[in-house]
């Protein structure tokens, strides 16, 4: 997959992008030393002092395995996947890798945290917490970060210290309202895009939006391009990002409408 943008284009900073990734991403894996097996966590969690927490089926092998290990904790990577709300053939936009010491919380510790989890994001199977779940504390070392526009490691105070994008949970809605625009407003977006060359062939789906600009995604017959169209002034409130965002699409359909 090719990603394509102006020189000028502005993207946001490597740790805010994983910052983003890990306030929305739905879909995670996580691997430990000593076994192959790679469980989805019912439920987890990046907090702002850069430590994960997990919710795991007691029947998978991690929970026992971090028990048994020596000093109570075992190396282990969890993984974090971004994929896009649209359809796209190609549908994973970034992933994350954080690695670093997982273990089991004690049960007093269990519940506490659980508490402090559902203060913060309430959900029913956070009940099942010393019945049929484990909460395992994961202690970052090192991150690595990887989409379209660039891949890089991070320490965990970078990840920590940085702030999602604004808008990164309402970025889905937008994004399935844009994948309903007529398919040519979005070609025009990136014809008319500054320096832009007439190579826009393919199928033009609505990829990302942020509060610098709108992510394009080409889809070629035979391989994918990524396109950042950059917002005018970056975007600080959901207002200002629909203005923005008007005058990226809404200007390249008034342009089309009066040919």
């Amino acid at each position: 997959m090719e990603c394509t943008q102006d020189r000028e284009v502005a993207v946001p900073a490597l740790a805010e992008r994983a910052r983003t990734l890990a306030a929305r991403s739905r879909t995670a894996t996580v691997v430990a030393a000593g076994t192959t097996d790679r469980p989805m966590p019912i439920l987890y969690q990046v907090h702002r002092d850069r430590t994960a927490v997990l919710l795991l089926a007691m029947d998978c092998a991690l929970p026992t395995l971090a028990e048994v290990a020596p000093g109570g904790e075992v190396s282990a990577m969890l993984e974090l996947t971004d994929v896009a709300p649209v359809a796209l053939r190609e549908p994973v936009r970034g992933l994350l890798w954080i690695t670093g010491w997982l273990r089991t919380l004690p049960p007093d510790q269990a519940r506490r945290a659980s508490v402090r989890w559902a203060e913060q994001r309430p959900d029913s199977r956070l009940l099942d917490v010393g019945h049929t779940a484990n909460i395992l504390w994961l202690d970052p070392v090192f991150a690595v970060f990887s989409d379209g526009e660039g891949t890089g490691w991070l320490h965990p105070a970078a990840l920590a210290d940085a702030e999602p994008d604004p808008f990164c949970r309402l970025e889905y809605a937008w994004l399935r309202h844009l994948e309903q625009y007529p398919s040519d407003v979005l070609r025009s977006a990136v014809q008319y895009r500054p320096g832009a060359r007439a190579r826009c062939g393919g199928r033009v789906r609505p990829l990302g939006v942020d509060r610098l600009g709108l992510r394009l995604r080409i889809e070629d017959p035979d391989h994918d391009r990524d396109i950042r169209l950059a917002f005018h002034r970056p975007a600080t409130t959901p207002v200002r990002l629909a203005s923005e965002l008007y005058g990226l699409l809404g200007c390249t359909a008034a342009a089309q409408n009066t040919r």
